[in-house]
């Protein structure tokens, strides 16, 4: 059966592009498997623990030498990769945080990184290759070619790299100058923030076939 992981990151509630496009897209899939389901997890509002000291090592400790604590770390480790492994679809939010991704986002991905249970440890193949994987990214800012923040966007090239030895690949659809409507400075290019979003929400209605439609 058809099931969906649908995870948001974005701090800005209501507020949030990211968090619109997401919504849009969950309808989307929700509206093309009407028999699937679904699995939200909000890392903005409850964002997961990073990995530290006592608990962190659990991934390089064999698990019967595993402290309480490094235990515990690895209770929640399986649970994020299995919510993963439950999905035929991840669909993530990605806003950007100062030029990178959200902490949690980084936090939820160091949990995925998990040998034996995500990847293979003696042959390196990722686990969790075979399934869809949708992130949708927003940025308040431009980053595209030519402009004077070219290449400042470390969010979107960082994730595949970030996620690769799961077996992921991301497939990206952005929204970007999200700040302009809400800043004077950047009002003249609230009619390229408006082309960008509808863009983004194009190609998110294109995603999947709605059932009645495939009827």
């Amino acid at each position: 059966m058809a099931h969906l992981l649908h995870v948001d990151s974005s701090i800005r509630g209501e507020h949030s592009i990211s968090r619109r496009l997401t919504a849009r897209a969950a309808a989307r899939w929700r509206a093309a498997h009407p028999d699937g389901t679904v699995t939200y997890r909000d890392l903005g509002k409850q964002p997961l623990p990073h990995l530290e000291e006592d608990g962190g090592l659990a991934r390089m400790v064999p698990i019967e030498q595993h402290t309480p604590a490094q235990r515990a770390s690895w209770k929640l480790t399986e649970q994020l990769v299995d919510e993963v492994k439950q999905a035929t679809t991840v669909l993530l939010g990605l806003p950007l945080y100062n030029y990178g991704a959200p902490s949690s986002v980084k936090t939820w991905v160091d949990h995925l990184i998990a040998p034996g249970i995500a990847f293979d440890p003696q042959t390196g193949a990722g686990l969790l290759g075979d399934r869809e994987f949708i992130v949708l990214a927003s940025r308040g800012g431009g980053y595209g070619p030519g402009t004077p923040r070219e290449g400042w966007d470390h969010a979107e090239p960082w994730l595949p790299h970030g996620i690769s030895r799961t077996g992921l690949q991301p497939r990206f659809i952005a929204a970007e100058l999200t700040l302009a409507p809400v800043t004077p400075g950047m009002a003249e290019l609230v009619p390229l923030h408006e082309e960008s979003l509808a863009a983004a929400e194009r190609a998110i209605d294109e995603l999947w076939v709605p059932a009645r439609a495939a009827a």
